[in-house]
């Protein structure tokens, strides 16, 4: 009986073990993190499909851009979804003016997510900063693409921004931090470029 027991004793903390094996205190297996993955996979893209997002899916995007981390939990940054052609066609020309272009900025995406912040906070660059990065990830991670576009603090500082804000119920001192560019992608995901050699500094 006790060699029956001891056998059986032996099977459990082997199934255990196995089980267990590769992962970290929390149970996440260490090899392969969604997350990570996720963080590590996704790219600019600059070649879209004329098929708006899926509404569902947007608004798990935009739901994951109001999470981002601010500072002292201030939210400092809002979101402006763009999903009117025609507005977002207003904001691609605006866009390209402050370039000296008449291209279009937006790689013909058919939606932008613009992200401004509130200047009154001490750090509402960082914060929009991070809602950017927080829409990027979580649109990858759906199977959308992005591509973070600048000038956005040009187009909002200029009259015709200002006006733009005002027309939409907006008041206060934001600052344009991006343009989030969304849609499905109508390319390959861009192979990643090699990380410098030097990207880490341990101190230990």
């Amino acid at each position: 009986m006790k060699k029956i027991l001891l056998l059986a004793t032996t099977a459990v903390i082997a199934f255990m073990t196995a089980c267990t094996c590769g992962k970290n205190e929390n149970g996440t297996d260490m090899d392969k993190n969604g997350t990570i993955e996720n963080l590590k996979t996704r790219r600019a893209i600059r070649a879209y499909k004329d098929s708006l997002p899926n509404e569902e899916l947007l608004a798990q995007v935009i739901e994951a851009g109001t999470y981002a981390p601010t500072g002292k939990g201030m939210q400092s940054p809002i979101i402006i979804a763009v999903t009117n052609k025609q507005m977002r066609d207003s904001l691609s020309r605006l866009n390209a003016r402050v370039m000296g272009t008449d291209n279009d900025p937006f790689y013909g995406a058919p939606a932008v997510l613009v992200v401004l912040a509130d200047r009154s906070c001490p750090t509402y660059i960082y914060d929009g900063a991070l809602v950017m990065g927080n829409l990027m990830n979580a649109a990858h991670a759906v199977g959308l693409g992005t591509c973070w576009i600048h000038r956005a603090k040009e187009v909002f500082d200029s009259e015709e921004g200002k006006a733009l804000l005002k027309s939409w119920g907006i008041e206060g001192d934001y600052e344009g931090i991006g343009n989030c560019i969304i849609g499905y992608p109508a390319q390959e995901l861009p192979a990643p470029a090699p990380r410098k050699a030097d990207y880490v500094h341990y101190v230990r």
